[in-house]
């Protein structure tokens, strides 16, 4: 009865992911997207649709991005810009969309963010960018937070002056609006298209222009298709409507030359013999349930098939060799069964002790040696505390696990299925540690420490303040203060709250794990190691 309750559980947090796609995928809404076909353009979805080769499959990065986010001003959902990975004419490749469904595609703080992931995966796994651009420009009333730091709208033109010079493939179409400093984007990309009556680009517009220096001129004549491909040059290929555009950018990929790749092992996919169906089934919305995490890994990879690296040897971490659709990874993965040491110690679930992590730092060079892509698979609580795993060495293992890691030449991707707690987090390939993608299930937690644990421990500080200032409160008000902090704290516990701030590429469905971390491993591949790998202080 309790794994039937369990399981209804998971299966609801999986309605409600399809039904927060659903919703975002709408983008400004229903009349923002007539309003979009009543001037004769696609969505930034549907272009992309018919951009992609039919059979495609197209890796949605960032979905919830800005979710939550900007109340003030409406919302802006998936940050009004639509990225991902897919194949075009053969050739896969990172599209970047503008939605001027959501703001007029004006570029909000987490756009930028957005935007700069997009082309740090571009430029990690040496993969050709498509930009369909279609943009009102910054955002002005939150200017001061997109505009002058490093990671803000300038970084974007950085990037592409660094593709560039790296071969690395940019093409652009502007379909829309492209004003101001965000026309030097597809100026900057090696081919650029416009399209006519829609696509304008410009470094002001026409009102700017008669406020700045009294000429009066409409857009089309500023910074139409004809002008800009018949009188300035600045861009490439004039088209008559979107889907002409489209079509010339498939031509434009179907001819690009080939670069070396990785090499990393791949043979013919075979499913797992454990019916991945019953991930939900298997899986405890509980927090801190035990499971046996082999449970999950057998329904991910080929045939259920796992060669295990020092089984018997810290048993709360799993290390060994596997194959998903056909590609071969080095799994680390947390297990969250109490496990028993051949002194008679007892291990709890999702802790890292000495022994795991020496044994992780280890496989992870082993990895490296072999060239084999790591994939990370995070249920954590954090490392082990106490006089016993400090007298053990837990900071030395730790830290040489980390290095390790962080060190690692050989692509890492990371899959957070249940909790991402405290130096836990780090030492598992978290955001911080650029895995090329990151992944979490709906299940996913992401936090300093649990929810119950922070709670208390913020309601001791508040209730501390308050006594320092000679205030004494009753239980019945401690007892409301603590559920404020709970609902508070739990909030930012969601799998949502990260995915909205992009501390995570994307939230799947556990059906679609095989699926995501294949295309990852297909995009990684086509980046060559060059980099020899180094780990750092590593302490015996």
């Amino acid at each position: 009865m309790k794994l039937e309750k369990e399981a209804n559980k998971n299966h609801k947090n999986l309605e409600e992911l399809t039904k927060k796609r659903e919703k975002v995928h709408l983008g400004g809404g229903e009349k923002k997207i007539e309003s979009q076909h009543k001037k004769g353009k696609l969505t930034a979805r549907e272009r992309i649709d018919y951009l992609k080769d039919a059979d495609a499959f197209f890796m949605e990065v960032g979905t919830f991005t800005g979710d939550g986010m900007y109340k003030e001003y409406g919302g802006c959902p998936s940050g009004g810009v639509v990225t991902g990975i897919t194949k075009v004419s053969g050739r896969l490749c990172v599209v970047v969309a503008n939605d001027a469904t959501v703001k007029a595609g004006a570029w909000f703080p987490i756009t930028a963010k957005k935007n700069l992931r997009a082309q740090e995966i571009a430029m990690e796994n040496k993969l050709p960018i498509i930009y369909l651009v279609d943009s009102a420009g910054v955002f002005l009333p939150m200017q001061d937070e997109i505009f002058p730091d490093k990671e803000h709208f300038g970084r974007i033109f950085r990037n592409n002056a660094i593709m560039s010079s790296e071969g690395i493939v940019q093409i652009a179409a502007i379909m829309g609006s492209c004003v101001a400093g965000g026309a030097y984007l597809p100026i900057m990309s090696d081919e650029s298209l416009i399209v006519e009556g829609t696509g304008s680009v410009f470094l002001a517009g026409s009102y700017l222009v008669k406020s700045a220096i009294g000429e009066t001129v409409d857009n089309e004549t500023l910074g139409g298709a004809t002008t800009h491909c018949e009188i300035s040059g600045v861009t490439d290929y004039k088209c008559k409507d979107d889907q002409e555009c489209l079509d010339t950018i498939r031509k434009l990929m179907d001819k690009l030359g080939h670069h070396e790749i990785a090499g990393f092992d791949r043979v013919d996919s075979k499913p797992p013999l454990k019916s991945e169906s019953e991930l939900l089934d298997k899986f405890p919305h509980d927090r801190v349930k035990p499971y046996d995490m082999m449970e999950i890994i057998e329904r991910l990879v080929d045939q259920s098939k796992f060669d295990h690296y020092k089984e018997g040897y810290g048993q709360t971490i799993i290390c060994g060799y596997a194959r998903i659709d056909g590609w071969v990874v080095g799994i680390i993965a947390n297990q969250r069964t109490i496990s028993k040491t051949k002194k008679g110690e007892m291990q709890m679930g999702g802790v890292i002790y000495s022994e795991s992590a020496d044994k992780s730092a280890r496989f992870i060079m082993n990895c490296n040696q072999k060239k084999i892509p790591l994939l990370f698979i995070q249920d954590v609580s954090g490392f082990m505390v106490g006089s016993r795993a400090e007298h053990g060495g837990i900071i030395k293992d730790g830290a040489k696990m980390v290095n390790a890691m962080a060190n690692s030449t050989v692509p890492k991707m990371t899959l957070i299925v249940g909790n991402s707690y405290g130096a836990g987090n780090y030492a598992m390939c978290g955001k911080a540690y650029d895995p090329r993608f990151i992944f979490a299930w709906p299940t996913a937690q992401i936090a300093v420490m649990s929810g119950a644990s922070a709670a208390k421990t913020l309601l001791q500080i508040k209730v501390a303040s308050l006594k320092a200032k000679g205030k004494e409160i009753s239980p019945e008000e401690e007892q409301k203060l603590l559920k404020e902090i709970e609902d508070r704290y739990k909030e930012q516990l969601s799998p949502y709250y990260a995915a909205s701030r992009l501390w995570v590429d994307e939230i799947i469905s556990p059906l679609e794990t095989r699926k995501m971390i294949s295309m990852g491993l297909e995009a990684a591949n086509h980046a060559p190691i060059t980099k020899r790998f180094n780990p750092g202080v590593i302490q015996t």
